[in-house]
């Protein structure tokens, strides 16, 4: 596919790309240095103990019932034992800052954003707002890091963190022996990006020590869900698929297949997988997969389509002689997310963004359903 993309939430963006040639086992001692020069590493485990204000903001007290440490997490690329109670904590990817947010933990270091709407530089509309009703300050917000293609260690090892968290992310076995240099880090669990919101949040919770809260703050946003469906019984029981059209080249489109958290998404507002997009998915273990725009009547049995988009796709995609045979096209049940709004990140959801956009998503999938008879 000959698009190019820059954001997790577009293909074909598969994880980040191919390691930079300079980050080479020389580039990592140099990041080592580097940490060494700032802080004292804590061996296989994580840190407990902060020095300053600045610290104590980026820690919550437990609360409840807490876990005890150490605590062994297994992921794609092995085991992470965290040794004591995490105290400065990085994020890298999608979500995972969001959902340690939602568990009271502000991060020292996110990724910044830089697709959809954006605020502050690069925070998600959802991520400041809950960090403002934190009582996070200025001075004290997480540092935003670049991950427009890598991950960039050498900011991440400045803010000395004692725990880095990449559970929904596309981080390479060198990105991660890399970030392992800086502190203990944990990679997403077996496919890339393939991370759903319910296992993220488990898995922070029980790595910051509160498994307990991780429990409760599913249950809550499972309510949330319901609660916004329930507005729109029509879209219960139809099929939806995710895909991305261009609309400057409609001779194909992608699908985004089972593995990927947006489908999965749809599947825990009410909607079913396709049989189509189900064959497909087996064909591949990435989260898209490309289709010629030839084969476009192999998908009548969607009901739904989602995807991202500018205003004018949906009358392109109607114009052309292919994908408008498709039954979804043909009636106008396709939910166009424009690449500029606040829903275009909330379609691979977080714990704060299916706070805030769930009713806002729910409400545009209710009147694409209505139009399947």
């Amino acid at each position: 596919m000959s698009l190019m993309h820059t954001n997790r939430s577009l293909p074909p963006f598969d994880g980040y790309t191919r390691m930079r040639p300079e980050r080479t086992p020389r580039r990592v001692r140099a990041i080592a240095a580097l940490i060494i020069a700032t802080t004292t590493l804590a061996g296989c485990g994580a840190s407990s103990t902060t020095g300053s204000q600045a610290d104590s903001q980026h820690s919550t007290a437990a609360s409840g019932t807490t876990g005890s440490f150490p605590v062994s997490i297994t992921h794609r690329y092995g085991t992470t034992t965290i040794s004591s109670r995490p105290t400065r904590i990085a994020t890298v990817g999608w979500a995972s800052d969001d959902n340690l947010i939602a568990l009271g933990k502000v991060p020292v270091s996110i990724a910044k954003n830089t697709y959809g709407k954006t605020v502050d530089g690069g925070f998600l509309p959802w991520t400041k707002a809950a960090l403002d009703k934190m009582g996070v300050s200025a001075k004290n917000m997480p540092q935003l890091h670049d991950e427009s293609d890598d991950i960039d260690a050498e900011a991440i090892a400045t803010v000395k963190p004692d725990l880095i968290i990449g559970l929904q992310s596309g981080m390479t076995k060198e990105q991660y022996g890399t970030l392992s240099v800086i502190a203990p880090t944990i990679a997403y669990q077996k496919v890339s990006w393939g991370d759903p919101w319910r296992g993220m949040i488990t898995t922070t919770a029980k790595a910051i020590g509160e498994p307990s809260k991780g429990k409760k703050l599913i249950a809550g946003l499972e309510q949330r869900i319901d609660a916004a469906v329930a507005q729109y019984p029509q879209i219960k029981g139809k099929t939806a698929a995710v895909m991305y059209f261009d609309a400057s080249k409609l001779s194909q489109f992608s699908v985004y297949t089972t593995t990927d958290v947006r489908p999965q998404y749809l599947n825990d507002l009410g909607m079913k997988t396709p049989a189509s997009v189900t064959a497909l998915s087996k064909t591949t273990k990435n989260f898209y997969t490309d289709v010629s725009s030839e084969h476009a009547d192999q998908f009548k049995d969607v009901d739904v389509i989602v995807t991202y988009g500018t205003p004018g796709l949906f009358k392109a995609m109607q114009r052309d002689p292919l994908l408008s045979t498709i039954p979804a096209v043909k009636r106008g049940s396709v939910v166009v997310i424009d690449s500029t709004s606040t829903l275009a990140n909330a379609l691979d959801p977080s714990a704060l963004s299916i706070r805030a956009t769930v009713d806002q998503y729910a409400k545009l999938l209710g009147a694409a359903a209505s139009r399947v008879k």
